[in-house]
């Protein structure tokens, strides 16, 4: 599948891309700020975020949440992610609405600082502690997503510290921290804007250029540090969490090739082979046959600078005790490391991906987010019609190589969750780290 692209950069820096698609009379709006919580300072975690809810909270022009009014009455919907290395607001607008939803992104980038009050930021502040207790702190398994970057990634490493922040760094962030992390980063020129759908490519470069073109491009922002490690941890770090969890659950994480890699996407189908649904090595093995297990999936984290993560997570069943967990995973990835993969599985795992990878693209969203990725992190838009035959060129020998490289036991990093009554009898303490952070 190939869609059609074009694509040009606004005197500001702003980088725009464009795929036309009349299928449907819809048209999707993307913006993507290359800002995650990578580019946050120690002790002022949560910011990148923290900015995922306050662009919501209005400019000189429009109110408070007036933003998401505008979008649902016109029939559209919206919403904004943030991620290690991004953040991101999109919409889905009727095609009569493109105006609306490009000058909305427009004057939130351009005219938000005047608006922004120490009561917008005091409330925003306040709604996301609250969505970190309820997601994070009072979630079962909640607190996994901030723990295993901790456990995969040295102190020093822009991927460490969590995404969504501490409640100390949260509660220290000053008005004057707010304007100096937006004045720094939700710039035109650290920021691509796609479009995909039901447009005029003419009409909508000029209404680009009309909304977006006077806004000034920034001072630019500061270098993160180092980011390349080793390829493997050297070590098997290890944390045992005491939680309030029904039933153990295990993650394991290896450290892997940068998204975009070639080494990327042997990784990527591999983890397909080990955890992409029901047909998957670790569900045939742990779920169907020997029981041991209620759920698996494996995935990568999918980051594009320095190093990434594939990882493992098994849920096991209430009979099976973390231990037995933790073995039986174990023996699964010795016997992947020791005999490799097999032709079927692998053009099983590339069939599942590619299909998803292309159900995904008729979505006028999923098209225009990906054009948003490929153009932050490469300045490439065009690679989104090179994946599938990417994934395609992958073989045996490449995943086999990869597993060799990257699934020994001197890179795995496990993180189990134990409830609270099986804590002391199986596994240890609350928070027993065994094994020092990889360097």
């Amino acid at each position: 599948m190939r869609i059609p692209i074009e694509k040009f950069r606004l005197d500001n820096g702003l980088l725009v891309t464009l795929s036309e698609d009349r299928t449907a009379p819809i048209v999707a709006v993307n913006l993507w700020y290359h800002v995650g919580s990578a580019n946050e300072k120690p002790g002022r975690t949560g910011f990148a975020h923290l900015f995922e809810h306050m662009l919501f909270q209005g400019s000189e022009n429009v109110g408070a949440n007036e933003h998401f009014e505008l979008i649902q009455r016109a029939g559209g919907t919206l919403n904004g992610s943030t991620w290690l290395e991004r953040t991101n607001y999109f919409e889905t607008v009727p095609s009569n609405q493109l105006a609306l939803a490009l000058w909305l992104e427009a004057d939130r980038m351009g005219a938000l600082l005047p608006a922004m009050t120490q009561k917008k930021l005091d409330t925003q502040r306040d709604v996301v502690m609250n969505e970190r207790r309820w997601s994070v702190d009072n979630q079962p398994y909640g607190t996994w997503w901030e723990k295993l970057p901790t456990l995969a990634f040295p102190e020093s490493h822009p991927f460490h510290h969590s995404l969504i922040g501490s409640m100390e760094d949260l509660s220290e962030a000053s008005l004057t921290d707010i304007e100096q992390f937006f004045a720094t980063y939700y710039t035109p020129d650290n920021a691509v804007l796609s479009i995909a759908g039901d447009f005029e490519p003419v009409d909508a470069r000029e209404l680009v250029i009309r909304y977006f073109g006077s806004i000034p491009r920034g001072k630019g922002k500061p270098a993160l540090p180092p980011m390349d490690l080793p390829p493997t941890f050297g070590n098997s770090p290890r944390l045992v969490v005491e939680d309030d969890v029904s039933l153990p659950r295990m993650y394991l994480a290896f450290r892997s090739a940068a998204f975009g890699s070639d080494e990327y996407y042997a990784a990527s189908v591999c983890g397909a082979v080990l955890g992409m649904r029901r047909g998957s090595r670790l569900y045939r093995s742990l779920v169907r046959e020997r029981q041991v297990a209620a759920d698996v999936s494996a995935f990568t984290f999918d980051l594009s600078k320095g190093s990434d993560l594939l990882i493992v997570d098994v849920t096991a069943r209430p009979e099976t005790t973390p231990d037995q967990l933790e073995a039986e995973v174990g023996r699964e990835i010795d016997a992947l490391f020791s005999d490799g993969v097999t032709s079927r599985e692998i053009q099983r795992a590339i069939a599942l991906i590619q299909t998803d990878m292309i159900t995904a693209m008729q979505s006028a969203s999923e098209r225009a987010d990906r054009l948003s990725m490929f153009a932050t992190y490469f300045e490439q838009p065009e690679l989104v019609n090179e994946q599938a035959a990417k994934y395609g060129s992958v073989t045996v020998d490449r995943v086999n190589e990869f597993i060799r490289s990257r699934l020994g036991r001197e890179n795995r990093a496990v993180l189990l969750y134990i409830p609270k009554a099986n804590a002391d009898a199986d596994a240890g303490t609350n928070g027993n780290l065994i094994g020092a952070a990889a360097p």
